[in-house]
């Protein structure tokens, strides 16, 4: 499932508040996924993920750490996280792909699922 959210400066960070990072320019989807990998990794039913151009994302404070892993369809994640607290914040190398995935629940403001269609 996916949706468009509206182009604003959106905020987001880790748990413990060592790391804070922005989003501004439109997101290019918010995508909701149930896939196995999605939940073990949340804890949850499901994921929830924000798509942005990895230009529009900037990291204001803190210290991210990085950890690769081999997903189920063969292909490498690599996912950055806090390196206090280990809240993990988004996946892919914003140094070096035109994407990355946010993660929905470091963002300050809750990400509004009203407009994914069931």
């Amino acid at each position: 499932m996916t949706t468009k959210m509206p182009a604003i400066t959106r905020t987001g960070g880790c748990q413990c508040g060592a790391v804070r990072y922005e989003l501004t320019g439109e997101p290019l989807e918010v995508y909701v996924c149930h896939c196995t990998e999605c939940r073990q990794q949340s804890a949850s039913a499901f994921g929830i993920s924000v798509i942005a151009s990895s230009t529009d994302v900037r990291l204001v404070e803190g210290t991210l750490e990085r950890w690769s892993r081999p997903t189920a369809s063969g292909r490498q994640l690599t996912c950055f996280f806090c390196a206090t607290c280990g809240t993990r914040l988004w996946h892919c190398d914003k140094e070096t792909e035109a994407t990355i995935s946010i993660k929905g629940g470091s963002l300050d403001d809750p990400v509004d699922l009203t407009g994914i269609p069931h």
